[in-house]
């Protein structure tokens, strides 16, 4: 049976570039080479496109990209091309693609700019299409959807740039502090502040605003967070849940990824009949937000069993070791297993 050809795209112009280095090393590793062939798609920082040939491991070390195995290319947007163009020595070689698995975090990647490229060239997408993914991306919208499906979110108002600075002020003080500011559309807690006073709020602001015109300020929910790993489009896979157990202030960057003081328990120590209404809750929220293929729903458990949205990660951490993998993991599916499940989903008629 001949292999189908998959493009797995790492790097990209977005300030989560290196995650995705990470999670491309585990896909491309752990990709099951007997069914599928990887084509690796490379995106520099600047957001240059290279068809890379080299070793995976060069994509670990940040490496890659200038050697002699990279070699310009494009997607065609052409559907009779359906795939990749790649500009040799020799002149323009075109590389058939079956389907396209972007691991590509945050910006230019996860927002459903990507996806549309696929789309237009007529090249099936491994994970959520244009609408979802934009959708997720934005927290603002997406609270609007969760809520309008029944599904709690945080209370929270949104702030572009230029905005009156005492009209802000006072919107904060209606809402509560504390209160977390955060990019509207960004990933991997880029930009996230915990505001606990007034004095705190405008440097606050001025970081957020280094990664998105918009800026949302939310209500801080008590309890803890959960995260729902959810696989399928129409019939859903659900993996176990996860918790996570904080010693500081939020979940931010450096915790994500090195859990220096915080733990991330799989199952979440949660009774089976709450964890029940929080699957259901996810599975509301990704069904509201057109969520195919993959993506892991971030909810918060209050002290008293109310559930409250908080977002949705369309591509989240893809090592082997990623809160994403490990609830699927805790549900019986391995991570090689998994990446097939969702590279079927795309292909699938």
């Amino acid at each position: 049976m001949k292999k189908c050809a998959i493009a797995v795209l790492f790097g990209g112009c977005s300030a989560e570039y290196g995650v995705s280095l990470e999670s491309a090393h585990a896909v491309l590793s752990h990709i099951d080479q007997e069914k599928y062939t990887p084509i690796p798609i490379g995106i520099s920082r600047e957001g240059d496109w290279f068809y890379y040939t080299g070793a995976f491991s060069k994509i670990l070390e940040d490496v890659w990209c200038g050697s002699d195995d990279c070699v310009p290319a494009a997607v065609s947007p052409s559907r009779g091309t359906h795939g990749l163009l790649v500009v040799g020595p020799g002149g323009v070689e075109t590389i058939r693609l079956d389907a396209a698995f972007p691991v590509l975090h945050g910006k230019n990647g996860e927002d459903g700019t990507v996806q549309g490229l696929f789309e237009l060239a007529g090249i099936p997408v491994v994970g959520c299409g244009v609408l979802a993914s934009a959708l997720c991306m934005d927290k603002d919208r997406a609270h609007k959807l969760a809520q309008a499906a029944g599904v709690a979110v945080p209370a929270s108002f949104v702030v572009k740039r230029g905005a009156d600075v005492q009209q802000v002020l006072a919107q904060a003080e209606e809402l509560g502090y504390p209160v977390f500011v955060k990019p509207v559309r960004a990933g991997s807690s880029y930009g996230i502040t915990k505001v606990k006073g007034r004095t705190e709020l405008l440097p606050a602001l001025r970081l957020a605003f280094q990664y998105d015109e918009r800026v949302i300020l939310e209500e801080c929910i008590s309890g803890f967070e959960t995260g729902c790993a959810i696989l399928g489009n129409d019939e859903l896979t659900v993996g176990e849940l996860d918790e996570i157990e904080l010693s500081g202030d939020f979940f931010d960057f450096a915790e994500k990824y090195t859990l220096k003081t915080s733990a991330i328990h799989v199952p979440a120590r949660i009774p089976p009949d709450k964890a029940r209404e929080v699957k259901e809750a996810a599975q509301k929220v990704y069904r509201a937000l057109d969520c195919r293929g993959f993506a892991r729903v971030d909810l918060f458990l209050e002290e008293g069993g109310r559930i409250v949205f908080n977002e949705v990660n369309t591509i989240p951490g893809f090592t082997a070791h990623s809160r994403y993998p490990s609830m699927m993991k805790a549900s019986g599916l391995s991570f090689e297993q998994m990446l097939t499940r969702v590279i079927e989903l795309a292909v699938e008629p």
